[in-house]
């Protein structure tokens, strides 16, 4: 594996771990505090040489094995990062500040990630609410839905808050980043749901049967695509994300993906993001079968500017 290559996997699995320590509620030490005949669980945690203690809840002993378990979640999260900084720091790699622009499209990006991953569960025929979204993303479950359903949407999430992470924006949209995208986006339904794909498959609704994919084509379309220096940073976004749909690299999650990635290239050069909101998940949808059958791409690609594009400025 060639340097550069190492520094990828590298940063994407410190974004990664990350984004798994975001999710996990409460950071320290489980202990348990007795009033009266109560008994309170609180977590412990050493801050600036002092300890606090916050509190979680009553006492069960439930909660208490799930506290400990996720403080040892944590403590090994935590030291798998820092021996991945070390050794990032032997690679002699070292962070860049952001470009101001890449950082207030961040920020932009991470205030509309709720709506963004509803608009796409919407896309993808979840049977979903805004607030049901919003709860799933909150506290990873909600009554009423499928458990599929809620798999996918908290696979968006974590997809999300990957190309969020300040490091993997400044790495580059290849072919790589897709998989790895990929493989977020699949987790539960794959064992390895980043791969590319080597079996047929078949679009519903839609009488074009994409090829096999070959992976070294992919790769350097996916290079000629992001390399185009006469396009514009949406244009090329609203390329790349047609370009995997139409491709079905991967078994499934191709539109959840190829969204996702778009994005990654898009808030990278701080131009926007782009999600086809729920009105307009029926054209979208009419223009993609259209685009499918025929390759050609300037209709929707004029609807996704139009309707999807999002800028902040």
């Amino acid at each position: 594996m060639s340097e550069i290559d190492q520094l990828r996997e590298l940063l994407h699995q410190k974004a990664d771990i990350q984004a798994r320590i975001k999710l996990i509620p409460y950071d320290g030490a489980p202990e348990i505090k007795t009033q009266g005949d109560k008994q309170y669980l609180y977590v412990r945690k050493r801050i600036g040489g002092r300890n606090t203690s916050t509190y979680v809840d009553l006492y069960s002993e439930t909660l208490y094995q799930l506290l400990l378990k996720n403080a040892r979640e944590r403590r090994e999260l935590e030291k798998t990062l820092r021996q991945i900084d070390r050794k990032l720091l032997q690679l002699g790699y070292t962070e860049e500040d952001l470009d101001p622009q890449v950082q207030k499209n961040l920020d932009f990006a991470r205030i509309n990630m709720k709506s963004n991953i509803y608009d796409q569960a919407i896309l993808e025929g979840v049977a979903t609410s805004f607030p049901q979204t919003e709860e799933i993303i909150d506290n990873g479950i909600v009554n009423g839905m499928s458990a599929d359903d809620v798999q996918k949407i908290l696979n968006l999430k974590h997809a999300w808050e990957f190309i969020l992470d300040k490091d993997v924006i400044q790495s580059k949209s290849d072919y790589y980043l897709l998989c790895y995208i990929a493989k977020q986006v699949n987790e539960g339904f794959f064992t390895d749901g980043g791969r590319i794909r080597g079996v047929p498959v078949t679009i519903g609704g839609c009488s074009y049967v994409p090829p096999l994919p070959i992976e070294m084509d992919v790769k350097d379309k996916i290079s000629e695509i992001v390399n185009q220096t006469e396009e514009n940073a949406v244009d090329t976004a609203i390329r790349l994300c047609l370009y995997c749909m139409r491709t079905q690299i991967f078994l499934d999650g191709n539109k959840r993906s190829a969204v996702i990635f778009a994005n990654h290239y898009l808030i990278s050069k701080g131009k926007g993001i782009i999600i086809t909101p729920e009105k307009s998940v029926s054209d979208f949808k009419r223009l993609l079968v259209k685009y499918y059958e025929s390759n050609d791409m300037n209709e929707i690609s004029a609807f996704m500017k139009k309707e999807c594009w999002k800028n902040f400025e």
